[in-house]
């Protein structure tokens, strides 16, 4: 059944309305295609088999985000929305809420946590300040639902951005380095201990040395704020535009990586950094 939406009463509603417009044909599409004569893949699909293009579509919106353009990020909105609207019919399905109840309930949380916008609490005048009582009023909800500090943090995350996001809450709260020189020293006794079971030829000892130097690098970016995830991100994009160069020198040559020494490829690396890539 197709959802009726009043025509817009005057000039100022009207953008609104046509928002709303779209979002409820949204709506009734994911309805069709998970009617018994709608798209036999979307009628098979359940939360747990949609989860990895939630995913997907939420690293799919990062990457339009670093790349700039507009109508790719629009494009890729969409997809994730998708996802969201099609995690809603589930609900829906089961007896457990619908769109507007994910939407009520967002908008109620946000209300919550913004009293210095919509109540009488006073303004806040920087984002710290905003953050601050963010987190003030976060702790409020979990004492009064006994929930965890880290309870919050779903464990899909990339690794390091759970790692700083776990240094953050823990900070929040007086957990943690004094300063950035005490996590330095942190950093050199880890890579110390990593140093002393290198040779040991036990992976686990290896795996656990290594995850303890990753998660305090993790926290020194953090505290020198310089997103870990992003930075390597960065880095990355780095290594593949300057392999790149290296690969395409090469066959310029008539050659390629695997048929050239290390030297060479060094020497090519060396050329790419200098033209700034």
């Amino acid at each position: 059944m197709q959802h009726q939406v009043e025509e817009p009463l005057n000039a100022e509603q009207h953008p609104k309305r046509e928002v709303a417009r779209a979002i409820l044909g949204l709506v009734d599409l994911m309805a069709r295609l998970r009617s018994e004569d709608g798209c036999p893949w979307d009628r098979a699909q359940d939360a747990a088999t949609l989860k990895p293009y939630v995913i997907e579509e939420a690293h799919e919106v990062a990457d339009a985000i670093d790349r700039g353009g507009v109508g790719e990020l629009r494009d890729e909105l969409g997809d994730l929305l998708f996802q969201i609207v099609f995690q809603a019919r589930l609900l829906e399905e089961r007896g457990e809420g619908d769109l507007g109840d994910v939407a009520r309930g967002i908008t109620a949380k946000m209300v919550r946590r913004h009293p210095h916008v919509f109540a009488a609490t006073g303004p806040l005048d920087t984002p710290d300040q905003v953050a601050d009582r963010w987190e003030q009023l976060k702790e409020k909800e979990r004492s009064e639902t006994g929930r965890s500090l880290l309870d919050g943090l779903p464990v899909s995350l990339p690794a390091l951005t759970a790692a700083s996001r776990m240094g953050e809450k823990a900070s929040s709260v007086g957990f943690a380095w004094p300063s950035v020189r005490a996590v330095r020293e942190k950093l050199d006794e880890e890579l110390a201990e990593l140093d002393r079971v290198i040779g040991s030829g036990d992976p686990a000892r290896l795996e656990d040395e290594l995850g303890d130097v990753l998660f305090v690098l993790a926290n020194l970016g953090r505290i020198l704020g310089a997103h870990p995830e992003e930075a390597l991100r960065a880095a990355n994009r780095k290594f593949r535009a300057r392999f790149g160069y290296i690969e395409t020198r090469l066959n310029d040559r008539g050659s390629s990586p695997s048929q050239s020494t290390l030297a060479e490829m060094e020497g090519l690396w060396a050329e790419a950094k200098r033209l700034g890539l």
